[in-house]
């Protein structure tokens, strides 16, 4: 940092009544929320939504199930109009690895046709492309895309891996373990030029981007709302613009199986729909406490703020950034010392340590045999999150490092 440099500090976003954001939440106040990222958090408006929506499907099961699709349709519409696309165009389903799974049994096999995904996809949706490609008897090839590439690196990284008997590209809108963009608008133009399949993964997408699928063509889109857009579990959005929709059916057939694309879908056995429905509140209450607009610019100022004062820590001075070549808002990577989470189980067990020890939800990630602190920022989150972490909790760390190169484990 230069002398001339200044450093704004995020101001910490309030509540209309002037108390922090985080008492609209009902996270354990004994803990620092670091990984937004990963599972998000529900606001208490939105518990108590779903808490309501669950005692009227408990009073009166037999009326709500029957009635459940109309509701499903009306939620559509609210979640469509989050996200900018035509209500007609989504479906709900769990989260974004059931709408890969739900893609992966839509596709008609491509003779000697290969699956390309990339060295930063997300581990369950590769694994379901795996299966797939076991029983469509062909190979998963892997795209090596650099951390640092940028756009046209990362583009040119995907496109090497891809022939014109490619039967699917799998590729992630925003990293989970690395925490960058990829580049899928323009990975879509060229894979539909060819007449290939493409599944964006969008899991961290909805909230994090404000139109994520604009200028996107691809034949299929997944996206999370528990995550950036802090809805209930178990509510995300699958988005289908091409011919695939009709081919695309729930992974458990119920009563609205013979409807079309995404009619279809509004109802599935006895499923607990709740959480979809009570999606909205959160949604909603985001935009008219702050607006989603300032909401993604505070976690994006915090999220950069965060890992200066934690790289410092770790490096005793300033720290360069890690380049990840397409940056994302509300995450930063920080590099973790050598010897810590060089694997994805060494960086899970490093998340679980932090958790027992430390008090601390954080993300402890793994790429090309680096391990890495992937901060997330969200509105309930301030600048003395981060200062805790890298004051209380770097020197542990540290020190767990050294113990890791001595032992030559992380356990």
């Amino acid at each position: 940092m230069s002398k001339t440099e200044v450093v704004t500090v995020p101001r910490p976003l309030l509540l209309d009544d002037g108390r922090p954001a985080i008492h609209a939440w009902t996270l354990d106040p004994e803990m620092r929320h670091l990984n937004h990222g990963s599972f998000g958090a529900v606001p208490m408006i939105a518990q108590q939504r779903q808490n309501e929506l669950r005692a009227e499907m408990d009073r009166a099961p037999v009326v709500w199930f029957p009635g459940l699709p109309d509701r499903m349709a009306a939620v559509r519409a609210e979640i469509a109009t989050f996200l900018r696309v035509d209500a007609g165009d989504l479906a709900l389903v769990p989260n974004a690895s059931a709408g890969a799974s739900t893609v992966y049994a839509a596709l008609a096999a491509r003779p000697g046709g290969d699956i390309v995904v990339t060295d930063h996809g997300y581990g369950a949706v590769t694994m379901g492309a795996e299966r797939l490609a076991r029983g469509w008897g062909t190979r998963v090839r892997t795209a090596r895309v650099p951390l640092a590439a940028d756009a046209e690196r990362a583009y040119e990284a995907v496109m090497a891996e891809v022939d014109d008997s490619t039967g699917l590209i799998v590729l992630d809108q925003i990293t989970s373990a690395t925490a960058r963009r990829m580049p899928v608008e323009r990975v879509g133009a060229e894979a539909a030029r060819r007449g290939i399949p493409l599944l964006v993964d969008g899991a961290h997408a909805p909230g994090l981007l404000a139109a994520p699928l604009e200028g996107l063509v691809c034949d299929a889109w997944v996206g999370n709302l528990h995550k950036w857009g802090c809805t209930p579990r178990g509510t995300a959005a699958l988005v289908v613009r091409g011919p695939l929709r009709e081919d695309l059916h729930p992974l458990i057939d119920s009563w609205n199986a013979a409807e079309p694309f995404p009619e279809r879908f509004d109802q599935q056995g006895t499923l607990d729909a709740t959480g979809s429905l009570a999606a909205p509140t959160a949604l909603d209450f985001i935009e008219h406490t702050w607006g989603w607009q300032t909401a993604r610019q505070y976690m994006d100022e915090l999220a950069e703020h965060g890992a200066r004062i934690v790289g410092a820590a770790f490096a005793g001075g300033p720290a360069e950034p890690i380049d990840v070549g397409m940056p994302v808002p509300g995450m930063r990577l920080v590099r973790l010392p050598d010897g810590l989470g060089t694997t994805r189980i060494e960086a899970d067990a490093l998340r679980d340590r932090a958790s027992a020890e430390l008090g601390l939800e954080a993300a402890f990630t793994s790429f090309d045999g680096i391990g890495y602190l992937r901060l997330s920022a969200h509105v309930y989150n301030t600048p003395a999150d981060y200062e805790y972490f890298a004051e209380e909790c770097v020197p542990v760390v540290r020190a767990w490092a050294r113990e890791a190169r001595r032992s030559g484990s992380t356990r």
